[in-house]
């Protein structure tokens, strides 16, 4: 479909005028595209050769309107590191309607009403990373929003020291609805039990449309996040993902990964890591997120007692944790080539010593499991202990890992056919993230659009990037991040 025959549909102008703001972008200066992703195109019926197109440029800089769509910015508060905040909002997001089920919004696009101190852009290196990292999580089966494309500029913004080039990325998401939005509609001054059942009847519409004619849907549109919310959470750690910033205005109703700031994928093993330097007290840090999940899902709990009962709720939560660990459990099985059907304490005892030996070795995380479903025998283990800085660690668990298999009789062969599913060979690390950004900040984009590649292939072959599945290099491991972007 040409981009002109894309019709866009607003549905967020039912509630309140006080809750949006209608406004348009303010354009960048001489905006130049870095990449376009054909995937995500598919999804709205997008020919992606109209991404190649000026009319393309003109949509994502937002001085070309589609039919139908009406931009706006939504309100929204949340409680940032533990503390709340009355007003936040899309400070430099502008949404342009929805297609296909996907709400489209350009993050990066100028100055709204809930821009607080900031000048509503994004810079180039930190839209890279939303969004390459989107579609990684998508290929990885990690339920996320998407990207669709990304443009460069020649207007500027101060960050920290530097002066960096603006850009734009088009975010694609079934709901752009959080629990801070909730907590702002809780704390509104008038007809707050009316609105947010409006918003949870939205919500409901969006996320949980299996949900709109069921008595106490409300109750069950929670349930239903806190099961997604467990299932998410146990997805990130098994795959070595740390968010950095889970604040409540970050955390998606739809119990999708949103916002994508300090994020890292884990280089060696280390479970209280924490990727966001600003994250002092280490609230966010990688073991954390499961419980920090379940503190944003009370805080919920909070606003959705004017319209749930609270006690239902409550005793839904007990649930959350146990579920969480058997997600978490079965995928971890699965990473070591085992049977779910057959797991049982052996097999807990045997991941809980893999953690410890995975720190206790420094090992890179995800190269270790691509290298175990690789493994052709027990006797020659130098493929994976040759990386480890430490090895002993590892050919303890090795001895515990071999007498699981025989009892489960488990072959090589069985176990490869497993882990090949779940054990990608290409993981995005941060430092080859920077080495795409300091490229692009030349102006050469090119590293951009073969990390995209591999992004969205992360179980292939490529062989001109065979350096990027080895284990990262030291000096670049495990480093912390900043919340600017």
């Amino acid at each position: 479909m040409k981009l002109d025959e894309l019709k866009l549909e607003v549905d967020y102008f039912e509630f309140d005028e006080k809750l949006y703001q209608k406004l348009n972008a303010t354009p960048l200066k001489n905006p130049k595209l870095v990449s376009f992703n054909q995937k995500a195109c598919d999804l709205i019926g997008l020919d992606y050769k109209e991404c190649e197109t000026q009319e393309f440029l003109e949509f994502m800089n937002g001085t070309k309107i589609l039919k139908g769509s009406v931009p706006y910015s939504m309100v929204y508060a949340g409680h940032q590191f533990g503390y709340f905040v009355p007003q936040l909002g899309d400070g430099r997001a502008i949404n342009l309607g929805s297609i296909n089920g996907w709400h489209l919004q350009t993050k990066g696009s100028g100055l709204t009403r809930y821009s607080r101190q900031g000048d509503g852009r994004a810079v180039l290196r930190s839209s890279i990373r939303e969004y390459l990292v989107s579609e990684a999580m998508y290929a990885l089966g990690i339920p996320t929003t998407r990207a669709l494309a990304i443009i460069d500029s020649d207007s500027f913004a101060h960050r920290e020291w530097n002066q960096e080039s603006c850009s734009i990325v088009l975010r694609m998401s079934p709901s752009w609805i959080r629990i801070g939005t909730f907590e702002y509609f809780a704390r509104t001054k008038q007809n707050a039990e009316k609105n947010l059942k409006q918003l949870a009847n939205y919500v409901i519409k969006q996320s949980y449309p299996e949900l709109e004619n069921e008595e106490n849907k409300y109750e069950k549109m929670f349930y239903s996040l806190v099961d997604r919310s467990a299932k998410l959470m146990a997805l990130w750690q098994v795959y070595g993902f740390q968010h950095g910033v889970m604040n409540t205005d970050n955390f998606s109703m739809a119990g999708l990964t949103i916002d994508y700031g300090p994020y890292a994928f884990m280089d060696y093993f280390e479970k209280n890591s924490i990727c966001n330097h600003t994250d002092v007290e280490g609230r966010y840090s990688y073991n954390n997120q499961p419980y920090v999940a379940r503190w944003n899902l009370f805080v919920l709990l909070d606003c959705l007692k004017k319209i749930c009962d609270e006690t239902k709720l409550e005793n839904y939560m007990k649930n959350y944790l146990s579920l969480h660990k058997k997600i978490y459990l079965d995928m971890m099985n699965k990473r070591v080539g085992l049977e779910v059907s057959k797991s049982g304490d052996s097999n807990l005892y045997l991941i809980l010593e893999l953690l410890g030996a995975l720190e206790s070795s420094k090992m890179d995380y995800n190269v270790f499991f691509y290298r175990l479903t690789n493994l052709k025998s027990f006797e020659d283990l130098s493929s994976i202990l040759d990386i480890a800085v430490f090895q002993e660690p590892l050919k303890k668990w090795f001895e515990s890992y071999k007498k699981v298999c025989l009892e489960q009789e488990t072959t090589f062969e069985s176990r490869f056919e497993i882990m090949k599913k779940v054990n990608p060979k290409y993981i995005l690390k941060n430092y080859m993230l920077q080495e795409a950004i300091q490229k692009a900040d030349e102006g050469d984009y090119w590293l951009v659009n073969e990390l995209l590649n591999i992004a969205l292939n992360p179980f292939d072959e490529h062989p001109d990037f065979e350096r990027y599945a080895q284990p990262t290099p030291m000096k670049f491991a495990n480093i912390k991040l900043s919340c600017s972007s």
